[in-house]
């Protein structure tokens, strides 16, 4: 059989997940990436001696980059170190502190301490949430480019626990009663750029995930996991271009050839593997009128995360007595969510994500000294917002909170160093759809099906992974991403893949009974 040509848009952690995959599998990959560097969001920002990770810094479920590397023939060790954080982070009020731990029994004392009578929900969350993720993860780990994939055991099994009609924050009263104890366990929402009283009861699993996998951290940032990955991919004889971005992708009718190149240089190929943001690899990569579902009137109805203010700050100073991850959440944080999700005005006391890394690892900074990572989450550019004239204030905003709220006392004056990144920044420069950050929401409406399809719909030949298509944003869902479309494209063409683990275990479970969870 002639070897398959597998071209790659974009090095973000779901095209390289799809590279390591597809090289060891026999294929000729070929990636382009338009970035100097490997990463996408996932890439490191360097300068003046320190490093920080441009977008995500959690790593949970590491069992799932560990499997990527072991289907691509390689042990995840080999290449990277990881510390497992204690606490998780700091959730911090104005007039309180909570630290919770992996350690179950520890989060138990704490909530006792800080919300007595309270204490016994973390048990009955962690079991009754335990069963929802057991039962609905699965699911995340198949495609849906047909709809008998709803009539699969697996997913008839885990129906019952889709909570249905709930949002995450009503969930949550089946376990916590007073209001702040939830809010300390709705901020992951953000990670699908959702108001946790919209998002979906079954995303609740989220928190779960944290408390029963653990937070990592990797040695030098969680770039280093994009950084190895590409290391992988050229042991496995892969190639990789930088600096070189995609013009178009070169159809033939109904049915995709290759791409060309920003250079004019046309590549042929068997299939062409999308890692771009979704809405601007739909607005950009297509010759204009060839598209009929996702046209320019369709992408405007698609409901889109919202996006985030970044600052990167190197900081002359270390502050040893604040933990790795700090959420600092607003006085009102519904009023807070609500103007973020509307998108019409900048939050006057908004809630904000820091980052004390070099707390962990001091390879970040130079000795002595801290790389801060600041996120805030705004509205996207759909708003009206204009970040030339509101960026200078809302900075100085968040740097008052980040010093009284969070602690980081006298952060202005120990700054060395400062990035700064806008929605307009996303959107301009990094070449996100309106900049939302988080991508496409996942609201009903746009999950499993009704995402855009790991095989897209439009053209043949051509597969999306990331977190525009199933099973959605984050980095463990977006490595399953890579590992679908890859699975499929070798199933289509006759050449060896394996099934999540978690899949093939699933076939006793599958004939079990499903009883009612209570969480809903």
């Amino acid at each position: 059989m002639p070897q398959k040509h597998v071209v790659i848009v974009g090095a973000g952690p779901g095209g390289l997940t799809s590279a390591m995959l597809l090289a060891h599998r026999g294929c000729k990959v070929t990636v382009f990436e338009k970035a100097d560097v490997v990463g996408g969001r996932n890439a490191p920002i360097r300068a003046q001696g320190f490093t920080w990770d441009t977008g995500p810094t959690f790593l949970m479920m590491s069992y799932i980059l560990k499997e990527m590397f072991e289907e691509a023939g390689h042990r995840v060790e080999d290449y990277l170190e990881f510390t497992a954080l204690d606490p998780l982070y700091r959730l911090a009020f104005d007039d309180m502190d909570f630290r919770p731990s992996p350690d179950i029994g520890k989060t138990q004392e704490a909530i006792a301490r800080l919300f007595p009578g309270n204490e016994d929900g973390i048990q009955r969350f962690m079991a009754v949430e335990g069963k929802r993720f057991e039962r609905l993860f699965p699911c995340l780990q198949k495609d849906y480019m047909s709809w008998k994939a709803y009539l699969d055991p697996i997913f008839l099994k885990a129906a019952p626990y889709l909570g249905l009609g709930r949002s995450v924050f009503q969930n949550l009263g089946n376990y916590y009663r007073p209001e702040r104890l939830k809010l300390c366990f709705t901020f992951q929402a953000k990670y699908l750029g959702m108001s946790p009283w919209q998002c979906p009861a079954l995303f609740t699993m989220l928190p779960f995930v944290e408390y029963s996998t653990g937070i990592l951290h990797v040695h030098g940032g969680l770039n280093r996991i994009s950084q190895a990955m590409a290391q992988v991919v050229e042991e496995e004889g892969g190639a990789i271009h930088l600096n070189t971005p995609v013009r178009r992708v070169l159809t033939r009718g109904r049915t995709a050839s290759g791409v060309e190149l920003d250079s004019g240089e046309k590549v042929e190929a068997d299939a062409v593997f999308l890692n771009a943001d979704f809405g601007h690899a739909m607005q950009t990569l297509f010759e204009p009128g060839t598209l009929r579902k996702y046209t320019q009137k369709q992408l405007q109805r698609l409901r889109i995360s919202c996006s985030t203010f970044m600052l990167y700050l190197g900081v002359n100073r270390r502050y040893n007595d604040l933990p790795h991850h700090s959420i600092l959440f607003a006085t009102d944080y519904r009023r807070n969510i609500t103007e973020v999700a509307d998108g019409t005005v900048l939050s006057e006391d908004p809630s904000i994500y820091v980052q004390n890394a070099s707390v962990t690892d001091s390879t970040l900074a130079p000795e002595g000294q801290s790389t801060i990572y600041i996120l805030v989450p705004v509205p996207n550019g759909r708003s009206a917002i204009d970040w030339n004239a509101e960026g200078d204030a809302f900075r100085d905003r968040v740097l008052d909170l980040v010093e009284r709220r969070g602690r980081f006392s006298g952060l202005r004056r120990h700054i060395t160093y400062e990035k700064r990144i806008t929605p307009t920044d996303w959107e301009d420069q990094y070449r996100v759809f309106h900049g939302a950050t988080f991508n496409l929401a996942h609201n009903f409406g746009q999950l499993l099906s009704f995402r855009p399809r790991n095989r897209f719909e439009e053209f043949e030949n051509v597969w999306l992974v990331g977190g525009g298509t199933h099973p959605g944003s984050g980095l463990p869902t977006i490595y399953e991403s890579a590992r679908i479309s890859s699975n499929n494209f070798c199933r289509a063409h006759g050449l060896p893949y394996s099934v999540p683990s978690s899949l093939a275990n699933k076939t006793a479970i599958a004939s079990q009974p499903p009883s009612h969870p209570q969480g809903e």
